[in-house]
């Protein structure tokens, strides 16, 4: 029940209420001012995180980054084709921030799974005593990582050879569907890990 509520408030915190937000005032104001205020509510969780428990919430921080490059985006400019692609550019930036964070001690979903359990302390067990379970978030970082880049690679490919009503049309659905592939694969992964646990006793996913 904690784990479940913590991922609600996490969801609701950084994506939901920004989304929202944005939404919004959209229709209202200029997409550089409806972006920055978006971005208040992931960086109040951040700071509130980092007060808590004296820690950098990475997940709230990574949201709060992809907000602010998304006001950079706007503020930049450009012509037609770069203003459709302003999004995919965010999206590749954060990909090579999955793939970066394999160079360091813990990898991104390691972070984000720790928020998603509401910082759970069996999990840094786990992380210091088992190299399978280091693998595993290692594998799902290096996944999201790909997957981030090749969407921004094929939009790319396609804005540049597509008419830009046909790039509207159709550029939804690969964004979608390497997100969605992402996700399901994701979610396969870690049932498969739990019916491996269950399959040997004492062993912990």
């Amino acid at each position: 029940m904690k784990t479940r509520r913590a991922i609600i408030v996490t969801l609701v915190l950084n994506i939901v209420l920004p989304y929202l937000i944005y939404t919004m005032l959209i229709p209202h104001t200029s997409s550089i001012v409806a972006l920055s205020i978006a971005s208040v509510v992931p960086l109040f969780d951040s700071v509130y995180s980092l007060i808590k428990s004296r820690k950098v919430d990475a997940f709230s921080s990574f949201i709060f980054l992809g907000l602010i490059l998304g006001v950079i985006a706007v503020l930049v400019g450009g012509d037609e084709r770069f203003i459709l692609l302003r999004e995919s550019y965010v999206t590749g930036i954060m990909g090579i921030l999955f793939l970066g964070s394999l160079c360091f001690a813990r990898p991104l979903i390691y972070y984000f799974a720790d928020r998603f359990t509401g910082h759970d302390p069996n999990m840094e067990q786990k992380w210091n005593q088992s190299p399978v379970y280091r693998r595993r978030f290692r594998l799902m970082t290096g996944v999201w990582g790909v997957c981030l880049l090749l969407e921004a690679g094929v939009k790319v490919v396609l804005v540049y050879s597509l008419s830009v009503p046909a790039f509207l049309a159709i550029s939804p659905f690969f964004t979608y569907g390497i997100i969605a592939l992402a996700i399901w694969w994701n979610i396969a992964y870690v049932r498969k890990i739990k019916k491996q646990a269950a399959r040997n006793t004492g062993v912990t996913p």
